[in-house]
C-alpha cells in the first residue's frame, strides 16, 4: 500500500520543488530589473547632459527632499508598522539614532583619514550615501522575496511600486555622488553596484526570511538614521552654502518639487 503511494509522493515533492524554484526565479528576475533602473535611469539622464555644474546644486536639493520625504513618509512609518504586525517589543527608533551615530563616526574616521591619505577631493557623503544604498536595497530585496513567497501577483505588484519609488531616489545619488567628485562614469558605476545588493537580499529573503522577520523593522530603521544624517549634515547645509551663487531661492523649487513627487507617489502606491 505504501509503495503504491510512493510514486505520488515523489510527483507532489517535484512539483512543490517546481514551484518554489520558479519563486526564486520570480525574485531574481524582480530584483535585477530593479537593479537595471539605476543603470537605465543613469544613462538617460547622462544623455541630456543634467550633470553640469550649473545644474548639480539643484539636483542636491532634489535630493534632499526625496531623501526626507522617503524617510519620514515611508521607512520610519514601514519600520513602525512592520514592528506592531510581528510583536516586537522593543525601541523601533533605537536604530535610526545608532544609523545616524555610525554615520557620524564613520565621517568623522573618513575626515581624520583625509587629513592623513590623499582621497583625491571625494567627500565623506560618498561613503555614507553608499552604506545607506546598500541596506535600503537589500531590504527591497527581502521585501520583493517576501511578497512573491507569499503571490506571485503581490510580488509584481510590489516590484512595479518599488520601481517607481527607485528611480527619483537613484536620481538623486547619482547628483549626490557628482557632486562629492566622482566622475559620472565612476557614480554611474558605483550607483548600479549599490543596486545589485536588492538581488542579494532577495536570494537570502528566499531563504532565510522567516528567521530575520525581526531584522526587517530594525534594517528600514537603521537606514532611516543614515540618511536623516546625509540630508541634515551634507545635503542641506551645502544648499544654505551655496544660496548667494545659485540665485537665491532657485534651490527651493527642486527641494520642494523632490518633496512632493516623493509624497505623491508614497501616497498613491500605498492606496
Amino acid at each position: 500500500m505504501f509503495q503504491d503511494q510512493k510514486p505520488y509522493f515523489r510527483i507532489f515533492r517535484f512539483m512543490s520543488k517546481l514551484s518554489m524554484n520558479t519563486a526564486l526565479i520570480n525574485i531574481i528576475i524582480a530584483n535585477v530589473l530593479i537593479s537595471l533602473i539605476s543603470l537605465i535611469g543613469g544613462f538617460s539622464i547622462l544623455s541630456k547632459k543634467i550633470f553640469s555644474k550649473n545644474n548639480i546644486h539643484y539636483m542636491v536639493a532634489f535630493a534632499a527632499g526625496v531623501i526626507l520625504t522617503t524617510v519620514f513618509f515611508d521607512l520610519l512609518p514601514e519600520a513602525l508598522h512592520s514592528s506592531e504586525e510581528i510583536g516586537f517589543k522593543g525601541n523601533i527608533l533605537a536604530p535610526a539614532f545608532f544609523g545616524l551615530l555610525m554615520s557620524f563616526f564613520i565621517e568623522r574616521f573618513v575626515i581624520w583619514f583625509h587629513h592623513h591619505e590623499s582621497t583625491h577631493g571625494l567627500k565623506p557623503t560618498i561613503f555614507l550615501i553608499t552604506i545607506g544604498d546598500l541596506i535600503h536595497n537589500f531590504v527591497d530585496g527581502l521585501t520583493i522575496a517576501g511578497t512573491f513567497l507569499a503571490n506571485p501577483y503581490l510580488g509584481i505588484i510590489t516590484t512595479v511600486a518599488i520601481a517607481a519609488h527607485e528611480l527619483p531616489q537613484e536620481i538623486s545619488d547619482l547628483g549626490i555622488y557628482f557632486d562629492s567628485g566622482l566622475t559620472r562614469n565612476k557614480a554611474l558605476i558605483l550607483n548600479f553596484l549599490t543596486a545589485i545588493t536588492a538581488v542579494a537580499g532577495g536570494i537570502i529573503g528566499y531563504y532565510f526570511l522567516t528567521y530575520i522577520k525581526f531584522g526587517l523593522p530594525i534594517v528600514l530603521s537603521f537606514s532611516s538614521g543614515i540618511f536623516i544624517y546625509i540630508a541634515g549634515s551634507d545635503l542641506i547645509p551645502g544648499l544654505h552654502k551655496h544660496f548667494n551663487k545659485q540665485k537665491k531661492w532657485a534651490q527651493t523649487i527642486p527641494f520642494i518639487l523632490g518633496i512632493i513627487i516623493m509624497y505623491l507617489l508614497i501616497y498613491f502606491l500605498h492606496h
